[in-house]
C-alpha cells in the first residue's frame, strides 16, 4: 500500500492543477526544434493523445519564441518554456503566451535577471517550476559540499532560488531536483519534501534509451510516489517521447493514482505446460489491443490448465492449449477458439466488454464452453501429470539436502 500523498500548495499550469490534491500529472517534451511550429504541434498532438497533459517546449532563441507564439494558441495541451542561460528568452517566452517557465539556477545566476522574470511571472499570473538538476549545480555549491553534488546542495539551490523571488514577492513555484543517479535523485526529494510544501515535479533526467532507462526512471518516480511524495512527473528517456507519455501514463495508473484508461495487458512467462509461443501472442494481442484504445486488464496465459484461475481478476484472457485458445470472462470461459484465432477473440471481446460491460459479455458465453475446456484440460493433465515443470523433484532434493545440514548440524561438537 502506498503511503498518503504528501499535502502542497497549488499551481496552475494553464488548465491543469500541480499539487494541493490534483492528480498527479504526466508531462513530457518536444524533441522538435520549436521554430518548427507545424512539427513542434504533430508532436504535441501526438504527445496529448498518448495521456500527457503538459508538454515542454525549449526556447532557446528569438526564433523559438516565434514558434511558441504561434504554438501555444493551438496546443491541446498547457505549455512549459524551457530556459538556459538567457534571462531574455525567458520574457519572450511570457510574451508568446505560455502557461509556465522552467528555470535552471545553475545557469541564470545573477539575482537580478531572476527577479526581473519573476516580477514578470507575478504580473501574469504565470507559475515558475524551479528545475535544479544536478549536473548544472552552481560551482560554489558544488565546491561548499565537498565537490560533489549532494541531495543538501541540490536543496540548498533551491532555497537560493526562493529567496530571490521572495524579495519581489512571487510564490507561484514548484520544484524539481533532478539527477540522472538514481539514489541521488531519491534523497534530494525525500530531503526537499521535508524542507518545503510546493508542488513537486519528479524526474530522473537523462534516464537514457529504453530499456535502461524506462527502469531507472520508473525506480526512481515510482519510489517516491509510494512514499506520497510527488505531483507531476516526466520520463526523461532517450526515446521517441510518446514514450515518456505512455511511460508515465502506464505507472500512474498500475500505481492506482489514475483511472485507467488504456490497456492492462498482463501475461505469464511461459511454464513447462505452455504449448504456444507466449511472448509472440502477448505481443501481437497488445499491438491489436492497444488500437482499442479502451480502458481493459487482458491476460495473455499459455496454460489452460491453471491459466484462467491464475488471471481470474482480468476482465478478459486466453489461455492455449492442445491447439485451442480458452477464452475466459473474469475467470469464465466463455468461449473455445483455434489457436490462431486466439488474438482475433480477444480484440471481439474485448469490443464486447467496453460496448456491454462485464456481466453482459457474461451472459453471451458459448453453450459447452466451460465443459470444453474442462475436457481439455483434464486431458492436459493425463497428458502432462499434475506436475509438468517437474517441481516436486526439486522440492525433493531441498528436503534431501536440508535434512543432510540438520544431521550435521545436530552431531557438530
Amino acid at each position: 500500500m502506498t503511503t498518503p500523498r504528501r499535502k502542497t500548495r497549488q499551481v496552475m499550469v494553464g488548465k491543469v492543477a500541480v499539487g494541493g490534491g490534483a492528480p498527479v500529472s504526466v508531462q513530457s517534451m518536444t524533441t522538435t526544434k520549436t521554430r518548427d511550429v507545424e512539427g513542434t504541434l504533430a508532436q504535441i498532438y501526438a504527445l496529448a493523445a498518448s495521456g500527457v497533459d503538459i508538454v515542454r517546449c525549449t526556447c532557446n532563441e528569438v526564433e523559438a519564441a516565434e514558434g511558441l507564439a504561434q504554438i501555444v494558441p493551438r496546443s491541446p495541451v498547457p505549455i512549459v518554456a524551457d530556459i538556459h542561460h538567457n534571462h531574455r528568452m525567458a520574457l519572450a517566452a511570457l510574451d508568446a503566451g505560455v502557461h509556465c517557465l522552467r528555470l535552471n539556477p545553475g545557469n541564470i545566476r545573477k539575482p537580478e535577471h531572476i527577479k526581473v522574470v519573476a516580477r514578470e511571472c507575478s504580473d501574469r499570473g504565470i507559475p515558475i517550476r524551479i528545475g535544479v538538476n544536478g549536473g548544472s549545480l552552481d560551482p560554489d555549491l558544488y565546491a561548499k559540499h565537498g565537490n560533489r553534488v549532494t541531495p543538501e546542495a541540490m536543496v540548498e539551490s533551491v532555497e537560493r532560488e526562493l529567496a530571490h523571488f521572495h524579495e519581489v514577492g512571487f510564490d507561484d513555484v514548484k520544484i524539481s531536483v533532478k539527477a540522472s543517479n538514481v539514489p541521488l535523485m531519491i534523497d534530494a526529494y525525500r530531503l526537499l519534501s521535508e524542507t518545503m510544501d510546493y508542488p513537486l515535479h519528479l524526474g530522473v533526467t537523462e534516464a537514457g534509451p529504453l530499456p535502461w532507462g524506462l527502469q531507472k526512471a520508473t525506480l526512481g518516480i515510482g519510489t517516491l510516489l509510494a512514499e506520497g511524495i510527488g505531483d507531476t512527473i516526466r520520463y526523461s528517456l532517450t526515446a521517441d517521447p510518446v514514450e515518456e507519455a505512455k511511460a508515465g501514463k502506464h505507472l500512474l495508473e498500475v500505481m492506482e493514482l489514475r483511472e485507467r484508461t488504456g490497456l492492462d495487458l498482463i501475461a505469464c512467462p511461459s511454464c513447462g505446460r505452455a504449448e504456444v509461443d507466449v511472448i509472440a501472442v502477448a505481443e501481437a494481442a497488445r499491438v491489436a489491443l492497444e488500437e482499442l484504445d479502451i480502458p481493459i486488464q487482458v491476460a495473455v496465459m499459455g496454460c489452460v490448465v491453471n491459466g484462467p484461475g491464475e488471471a481470474r481478476e482480468a476482465d478478459l484472457g486466453i489461455a492455449a492449449g492442445r491447439k485451442r485458445g480458452h477464452l475466459f470472462v473474469k475467470g469464465h470461459v466463455v468461449k473455445v477458439v483455434p489457436e490462431e484465432g486466439m488474438v482475433d477473440a480477444l480484440v471481439e471481446w474485448a469490443g464486447i466488454i467496453d460496448r456491454d460491460g462485464v456481466e453482459q459479455a457474461l451472459l453471451l458465453a458459448d453453450r459447452g464452453a466451460a465443459r470444453e475446456a474442462e475436457i481439455d484440460r483434464l486431458a492436459l493433465l493425463d497428458d502432462q501429470g499434475a506436475d509438468a515443470n517437474d517441481s516436486a523433484t526439486k522440492v525433493d532434493l531441498i528436503h534431501k539436502r536440508t535434512r543432510a545440514g540438520e544431521a550435521v548440524s545436530e552431531t557438530a561438537p
